[in-house]
């Protein structure tokens, strides 16, 4: 009922509960949790000084959402995607984009005869938010920053495809992303030089984008998920010469010994 505060408290730990779950979701993205780590809701809500309620209900989000696997004895650990896993992700996201921009040119086309604009389009703040993206993302991936390239990389994807897609695809493919860089965090980091197999051509959609050339921006995709998928490749022989892993696990499971201990 009105008055009561029983709203309020409900909005403060639907808040804390997705703070919660942005937190521990930047620590997988960031390797610091790897891999097959576990931890119980207790452990975490102790580290974070907060009740088990909102930790609970934000691992159980990040569990719906593929990153983590519950055991109901056990907690919850970070899940571990195979090579097999990474590759059905690219395709599958190159599946639901291509039928994105087959949808898109058949109702720009249907418009177009009748003389309106088409439904999605990027106004010119939105353009200069996704080039300024756009750029950081490729500055950090020729420099081989994977901090830093994560965050601008995923905010990139995000609001490129909020102009061509609804938001139930767009939440759908940014699930994806996260999941083939969760995948990608570990091996990337026990890679000597990672930043030949980093791929940068964000600001190449951009210009696409901006020249209004459909055509040339879904090239510019295939050429991205081409390219992940030869990373996929490497990775597979060199994890089937070293005898399996995955690709830095031991480091992955010392950063995670260190997120408890912390």
């Amino acid at each position: 009922m009105p008055g009561n505060g029983s709203g309020g408290t409900a909005v403060t730990r639907s808040t804390l509960r997705q703070q919660i779950a942005d937190a521990l979701r930047d620590e997988v993205l960031a390797g610091r949790l790897g891999p097959g780590q576990e931890f119980t809701v207790r452990q975490i809500a102790d580290q974070y000084g907060v009740s088990a309620t909102p930790v609970r209900e934000a691992l159980v989000d990040l569990s719906a959402q593929g990153l983590l696997d519950s055991d109901q004895h056990r907690g919850f650990k970070v899940h571990e995607f195979s090579v097999a896993d990474y590759r059905m992700m690219v395709e599958a996201r190159a599946l639901v984009v291509d039928g994105v921009f087959q949808h898109y040119r058949r109702t720009r086309g249907r418009e177009a005869g009748r003389g309106e604009p088409g439904p999605h389009h990027f106004d010119v703040q939105s353009l200069v938010s996704v080039r300024r993206r756009a750029e950081e993302a490729a500055r950090a991936a020729r420099a081989g920053d994977l901090d830093v390239l994560i965050g601008y990389d995923l905010r990139f994807w995000r609001e490129l495809s909020t102009a061509v897609a609804n938001a139930y695809v767009t939440d759908f493919l940014h699930r994806l992303r996260v999941q083939t860089w969760v995948f990608a965090v570990p091996r990337l980091r026990s890679d000597p030089d990672p930043s030949p197999w980093l791929w940068s051509g964000h600001e190449r959609i951009v210009d696409a984008v901006t020249r209004g050339d459909a055509q040339a921006m879904l090239d510019e995709i295939v050429a991205c998920n081409a390219h992940e998928l030869a990373w996929a490749d490497r990775v597979e022989r060199r994890e089937s010469r070293d005898g399996g892993g995955n690709g830095g696990g031991d480091a992955g499971e010392r950063r995670g010994q260190e997120h408890q201990e912390r």
